[in-house]
């Protein structure tokens, strides 16, 4: 994985991808992991990761002029499925009624962008604008 780099909107990004791209309407949001990029350091715990990846998440959308409201899809991909009602009760204080559309998939592991301490979630998305 190396160093944080810097994407096409100069947004932090721990690879060779952009955060967010726009197609017409539509915008893809590479999924954000619940690490702080400013210190490059994970909580080891599941509810801290989730929200931080969520506040990651809220800052990529804000880049491109977008928030939560906007996010039509989301999918997450947890490394321990019985942490799905935790994440859950941190992912309803985000996102109000409709909630986007959302798909959940655990996964045996995720990269290592935090030293020594697992990623345990990630979350990408698609938001709509309309003109």
């Amino acid at each position: 994985m190396g160093n944080v780099q810097k994407g096409s909107q100069s947004k932090p990004v721990f690879g060779p991808y952009s955060p967010i791209r726009k197609a017409g309407n539509f915008y893809f949001v590479s999924g954000q992991v619940g690490v702080n990029p400013a210190t490059k350091t994970a909580s080891r715990g599941v509810a801290e990761q989730t929200q931080q990846a969520l506040t990651n998440l809220g800052n990529v959308l804000k880049s491109a002029g977008l928030g939560f409201d906007d996010v039509v899809k989301i999918t997450i991909f947890i490394t321990d499925m019985s942490c799905f009602g935790v994440v859950n009760d941190v992912y309803v204080g985000y996102f109000s009624e409709p909630r986007p559309a959302r798909s959940t998939i655990a996964v045996a592991e995720l990269p290592r962008v935090a030293g020594d301490t697992p990623v345990k979630i990630e979350i990408d998305a698609i938001a709509i604008k309309e003109p």
